[in-house]
């Protein structure tokens, strides 16, 4: 399926507007069954807004344990692209106000919305990722648990207090 939106013909509609619905899985993220996402996207003159609501469910590796569990995506995406170059001074993205930027197109003329989810699914994982409150990580470290024979270098290490 084809997941760009062609800006010639979001100009071309009535409303200057496409409700666009992703159903399906995006590559390289671990998702339990598809990524949805309900988007509208929005010619605004010179620059091109997408809005929308994005849901599924992806499996991580508890940062502390190192177990999979599945976590639920469920956020926002308000992304403003510009049609045409904002300046030559700036990068590929300009701050515009606090928290909002915009993208450049560079001449493009397509929205690669299936790029823009997969960035905005990475962009909205936990930075811990824990796979709950009663985690116990901390018996992963244990010696019992030290199976891998690499390791046994750290079984017999004595720290000894530094003296004053």
């Amino acid at each position: 399926m084809n997941y760009k939106i062609s800006v010639e013909e979001l100009e071309n509609t009535p409303s200057k507007s496409i409700d666009f619905k992703f159903d399906d899985k995006i590559d390289e993220i671990n998702s339990v069954g598809s990524i949805n996402a309900d988007l509208k996207i929005i010619s605004l003159g010179e620059f091109i807004e997408v809005t929308g609501n994005v849901k599924g469910i992806v499996k991580l590796e508890c940062d502390l344990c190192l177990k999979e569990f599945c976590y639920n995506l469920d956020f926002n995406i308000d992304e403003m692209f510009a049609k045409t170059a904002l300046s030559e001074d700036y990068g590929q993205e300009t701050e515009l106000k606090s928290g909002q930027f915009v993208t450049d197109l560079n001449g493009n003329d397509e929205i690669d919305i299936y790029d823009l989810l997969y960035q905005s699914v990475i962009l909205n994982l936990p930075n811990k990722k824990v796979c709950g409150i009663n985690c116990n990580g901390d018996n992963f470290l244990k010696e019992e648990n030290l199976s891998d024979p690499r390791l046994n270098v750290f079984k017999n290490i004595q720290i000894q207090p530094k003296n004053k």
